[in-house]
């Protein structure tokens, strides 16, 4: 009989509807952002190797206008660590790009593949299109990683976007998270480890309120 092997899309979407469910919370994705979960489990991978010891990095710059604030973005584990630190490194990335007005910068394509790239840099695009920057702050935090197998894994996280400001490059005009919508944005991704040892993302979700 044929083994049937499942995307890493569909792998981290049950896996979240499952920790979801797990936790008593509801699927509502009436919001219009995509729903994500709001928990996950740590599974044991004790045949993973710690990957990326000798891969070279690009640089990613945010300047001081902007401030990214990682809290409790540690784990004994350090396979666990290497997939927090590649998953930090392109949230950072995706903040760069922004600022620096640049859907096709190098540190953008390098952290993300497939889906996650082409999303990724669309959404760095409706910066661009409209003149806008970012300044101010943001609180990336509780961060829960599932190691599927030794070259899959799932992070999810939640951003505080309460702080932080959107800025036409060209009137200087400021705007801030409304005060009727939530600023606290979950996001769910999924990760592929590369044969050069880089946990790369390959799928994001997000949902707005769900932390």
């Amino acid at each position: 009989m044929a083994r049937r092997t499942l995307s890493l899309t569909a792998v981290i979407t049950t896996v979240a509807a499952l920790l979801l469910t797990a936790c008593g919370g509801s699927d509502d994705s009436s919001s219009g952002d995509i729903k994500g979960a709001d928990t996950a489990s740590r599974t044991p991978s004790a045949s993973a190797s710690v990957p990326g010891g000798g891969a070279k990095r690009p640089e990613v710059t945010i300047p001081k206008s902007f401030t990214l604030d990682f809290k409790t973005w540690t784990s004994g584990d350090p396979v666990e660590q290497a997939v927090l630190n590649d998953g930090k490194q392109r949230y950072r990335a995706t903040i760069a790009a922004i600022i620096a007005g640049d859907p096709k910068a190098d540190y953008l394509a390098f952290y993300n593949v497939g889906g996650a790239l082409s999303t990724g840099q669309a959404y760095v695009k409706g910066y661009s299109d409209k003149n806008l920057t970012l300044i101010g702050k943001a609180t990336v935090s509780d961060p829960k990683v599932t190691l599927l197998d030794k070259e899959r894994a799932t992070l999810i996280y939640c951003v505080d976007e309460g702080q932080g400001y959107t800025k036409d490059r060209k009137t200087g005009a400021e705007e801030g998270t409304p005060k009727d919508v939530n600023p606290h944005v979950q996001y769910v991704t999924g990760l592929r480890l590369d044969p050069d040892g880089i946990w790369k993302t390959a799928d994001v979700r997000t949902q707005r309120g769900r932390c």
